[in-house]
């Protein structure tokens, strides 16, 4: 373990330490989440997902950061996202149950969405949340990941700064810049149905303030599993 592991480690428990030592953190965690939801998705996101994508370049380029890696538009761009997740989980967070419901699927209360705030499991419940997680990843995921694709590509072609990163976002040019296949085997054909469905299958049937957090956590862990598939792809091309 290098030296900037043990700082990133310690930092993280320092961080991390006071929600699960003094009662009054948690407690003014959860009131900001529920007076400022889209301003904390914003923080969560942006600090969170940016780490992910830290720890994925440490595990492919043995680094937290590079010249032209760019840290701080990342962050910007996933704190953007993450106001547009926090919006999908409203809008198929409520949306779905209803959907359920003109298909004759019965609730025991007028708005069907509150059967994910019940507390407890129950099999209409893992139901609700699996077809609430299926149809936002079908619908609103591939339309994001696109997205953040393009702004990858802005970012890295940009130097990683950030007076190029609010340079014009030339969307035509990133769009050829995608690979389309990869994009297309890896991103939707397996992390949709073999880890984001079933994440958030269980996010959704967690309390809901803490549905954005895990989220974004989700974020840490699907940039660890996309390094180590591409070192597995690199590895393989330099077999062949």
């Amino acid at each position: 373990m290098k030296k900037a592991d043990l700082i990133i480690t310690g930092a993280v428990i320092i961080v991390l330490l006071p929600f699960f030592i003094f009662a009054p953190v948690l407690d003014a965690y959860k009131a900001l989440n529920a007076e400022h939801a889209y301003l904390m998705s914003f923080i969560k996101f942006a600090i969170l997902a940016t780490f992910g994508e830290c720890i994925g370049l440490r595990i492919r380029k043995g680094v937290y950061n590079k010249p032209g890696f760019g840290i701080l538009p990342r962050a910007i761009v996933w704190g953007i996202l993450g106001i547009s997740i926090k919006m999908a989980f409203v809008i198929f967070g409520e949306g779905a149950p209803a959907m359920l419901k003109t298909m004759g699927i019965h609730f025991s209360s007028v708005n069907p969405a509150d059967i994910l705030r019940e507390p407890g499991f129950s099999w209409m419940k893992l139901f609700t949340a699996f077809s609430v997680s299926t149809t936002m990843n079908l619908i609103f995921a591939p339309v994001f990941m696109a997205f953040h694709r393009i702004t990858d590509i802005h970012i890295l072609r940009t130097g990683g700064t950030l007076s190029g990163f609010f340079t014009r976002l030339r969307i035509g040019q990133s769009v050829r810049e995608v690979n389309w296949y990869d994009f297309w085997t890896f991103v939707i054909k397996k992390t949709i149905p073999l880890f984001w469905i079933p994440a958030q299958t269980i996010n959704f049937m967690l309390p809901e303030g803490y549905r954005i957090l895990v989220a974004a956590v989700y974020g840490i862990i699907l940039g660890i599993l996309m390094s180590l598939a591409a070192l597995m792809h690199d590895k393989k091309i330099h077999e062949n």
